[in-house]
C-alpha cells in the first residue's frame, strides 16, 4: 500500500512540476518579441535535418539518455504525452544528431524537461513471440505486437538499448495507449 501510495505521489510531483515548466514556457514566450514557434502538433519532415537551434524553436539535441531509467506507467487521456503511451514525433539518428526520422517513440519516463522514449520499428528483428528480446548488431529488440501506433496494424518491435531524450516540440502526434502488460514486460527487460 505504501508504495502505491509513494509511486502515486511521485506521479503527481513529477506531473505538476511539468506542468509549472510548461507555464513557466509560456510566460516567457509572451514576453519574447521573435515570431512564434510550431506548436510540438507540427509535422517535421519524414526524415532530414534539425534546423539550427532557435530557427523554429527546437532546443539542441542533448545526446541519448545514459543514466538510470526509472520507468512508471501514468497514461492520461489529456493530449500530452506521458510514459505508457506511444507517440509520433522526430528522432535523432544514433550516429548523427542533427538528422532524424520520423517514427513512433514509447514514452518510458522524463529527464528534466525532456521524455524519455524508445524507439519502435516494424522491422521484424525478434523472430520468437510476443515479448521475446533478441539481440541484432549490438542492438537489444523486444518483439511488442501491434496496436493503434500504426494505421497499417503491423506488428512493432521496442529498442531496448537506445533511450532518447525528446522535448515535446519534436512530437507530431499521440499514436496510442500502451497497455500495461506490454508495458511493464519492457521495464523488466530494460533491467
Amino acid at each position: 500500500m505504501w508504495r502505491n501510495l509513494a509511486r502515486r505521489a511521485l506521479r503527481i510531483a513529477e506531473r505538476s512540476a511539468r506542468q509549472a515548466w510548461r507555464e513557466q514556457q509560456r510566460q516567457s514566450r509572451r514576453h519574447d518579441t521573435s515570431p512564434p514557434t510550431p506548436s510540438r502538433r507540427t509535422p517535421p519532415s519524414r526524415t532530414g535535418t534539425v534546423p539550427e537551434p532557435g530557427a523554429d524553436g527546437r532546443p539542441p539535441y542533448p545526446g541519448d539518455f545514459r543514466g538510470t531509467v526509472r520507468p512508471v506507467y501514468a497514461p492520461q487521456p489529456d493530449g500530452e504525452p506521458d510514459p505508457g503511451e506511444i507517440v509520433w514525433g522526430w528522432v535523432p539518428f544514433e550516429e548523427d544528431h542533427s538528422r532524424g526520422k520520423d517514427r513512433p517513440v514509447l514514452v518510458i519516463g522524463h529527464d528534466g524537461p525532456w521524455l524519455l522514449g524508445l524507439l519502435l520499428s516494424s522491422r521484424d528483428r525478434a523472430p520468437h513471440g510476443r515479448f521475446s528480446v533478441h539481440e541484432e548488431h549490438g542492438q537489444r529488440w523486444m518483439n511488442l505486437g501491434h496496436g493503434g501506433w500504426d494505421s497499417q496494424g503491423r506488428e512493432s518491435e521496442v529498442r531496448l538499448d537506445r533511450v532518447v531524450r525528446l522535448p515535446e516540440s519534436y512530437l507530431r502526434r499521440e499514436g496510442a495507449v500502451l497497455e500495461r502488460e506490454a508495458f511493464e514486460a519492457v521495464t523488466r527487460a530494460l533491467a
